[in-house]
């Protein structure tokens, strides 16, 4: 029996390493590039996001904006406590961070790649590089895949795990096959703000702001990082996801609303400063922030406010203070582009759930074709949430290729 598996990143690797070596089992992976893992590798700044301590399934889908009647039967078959003890089961703790998010005890995402690769030696997995392939043709009892080199591969299996495609005609060969493409678009991305001040406090980040897409009911909450080119941050990168197709059809020209004292609320905000003038009122507002905003952060708002650096919290005029309210609590700004990380880009988008068996991971157009992993219409945000649904689906089709 021969299964081949186009892609060698987590999910198409993870499929390989959990088949196990048999007399009469060849299992070949083909990447059309010279490297495996890559995307596990630059992930979390390079210690990889391995998933999520969310171990509540229900819970769990509400991370996901596309995928979930897919998810809902995957995730019971794999879940992130799944993945904690198959990781754990082979010498690499994982630890789970004050958000969720977990990492390998190691912080280098080194260590997830050595030991889905070892297993895969393990197993006698073949890699083949440099194979990029044309189009998958169906015979009487198997599959041909022929690869842009003029050569093939005939299989009784195939598993496309090859990640999501930016375009939609790099998906023809799949859809030649009958398979429903959604079109692919970016899901995590960075906000532009060309020419905007707060640019100049690249670096300073809040630790829980809540950010407003204008005109739409997506809020989330969480960490902010100001960048030389706008914003980014877990925040930003959620409300891109859950917003992915409408930021694409406005092309990327929006506005977005920023509360930087996180969930605090006008009247919350008021009584506290009028505690501030009565207590305080003789500090100066520069040197007293009660808010724990980074102190770049203060000094900016201040001036976008007018407030001089010699008012005191006591002789705050009214007009000032209601500016200073409305920046901190409703602070706009107009995003125009984005940034995606070519090495870390998540598409919406891929081939449509509804023609995959979700038990099995199997075509139900096509038998003996399996996807995994990001080809698939499923995209969650940020923490984790993506690896997840690349080990699940990984994991089963594995099982369900060799049954």
């Amino acid at each position: 029996m021969r299964i081949a598996i186009i892609g060698a990143g987590a999910a198409g690797c993870f499929a390989a390493a959990n088949i196990s070596s048999q007399p009469g089992l060849e299992v070949t992976v083909f990447e059309k590039t010279g490297k495996v893992l890559q995307k596990v590798k630059v992930s979390g700044g390079g210690r990889c996001n391995v998933t999520h301590a969310c171990f509540d399934v229900p819970e769990l889908l509400t991370k996901y904006p596309r995928g979930k009647s897919l998810l809902k039967k995957t995730l019971y078959q794999f879940s992130p406590r799944d993945t904690i003890n198959w990781f754990e089961s082979r010498g690499v703790k994982l630890k789970a961070e004050d958000d969720g998010r977990m990492f390998p005890v190691t912080d280098s995402s080194q260590t997830i790649i050595d030991a889905i690769w070892q297993q895969m030696m393990k197993n006698s997995v073949k890699i083949l590089y440099h194979r990029s392939v044309d189009g998958i043709e169906r015979n009487t009892q198997d599959l041909t895949i022929h690869f842009s080199d003029n050569s093939s591969y005939t299989a009784d299996k195939i598993l496309i795990a090859t990640g999501g495609f930016p375009k939609l005609e790099q998906y023809k060969w799949i859809g030649d096959l009958g398979h429903s493409i959604h079109a692919p678009v970016p899901s995590l991305f960075t906000f532009n703000m060309p020419g905007n001040p707060i640019t100049e406090l690249m670096g300073v980040s809040v630790p829980g702001a809540t950010v407003k897409i204008a005109g739409t009911k997506i809020v989330e909450h969480g960490p902010l990082l100001i960048t030389h080119w706008g914003m980014s941050g877990p925040v930003i990168l959620r409300c891109s996801a859950w917003a992915a197709r409408e930021l694409h059809e406005k092309n990327y020209d929006f506005n977005i609303l920023v509360n930087w004292l996180g969930d605090l609320k006008e009247d919350e905000l008021r009584e506290q400063i009028q505690e501030l003038r009565r207590q305080q009122g003789k500090q100066l507002i520069q040197h007293k922030n009660p808010f724990e905003l980074p102190r770049r952060l203060w000094e900016f708002q201040l001036q976008q406010c007018s407030i001089k650096n010699d008012t005191r919290w006591g002789d705050l005029p009214a007009m000032q203070q209601n500016k200073l309210i409305e920046k901190l609590l409703r602070d706009p700004y107009h995003v125009k582009g984005k940034t995606t990380f070519k090495e870390e880009f998540v598409t919406c988008g891929g081939i449509s759930i509804s023609e995959v068996n979700a038990q099995t991971m199997e075509s139900k157009l096509v038998p003996g074709l399996y996807f995994a992993g990001e080809i698939l219409e499923v995209d969650g945000i940020t923490g984790g949430y993506n690896f997840q649904h690349a080990w699940s689906s990984g994991w089963i089709a594995a099982k369900n290729m060799v049954a």
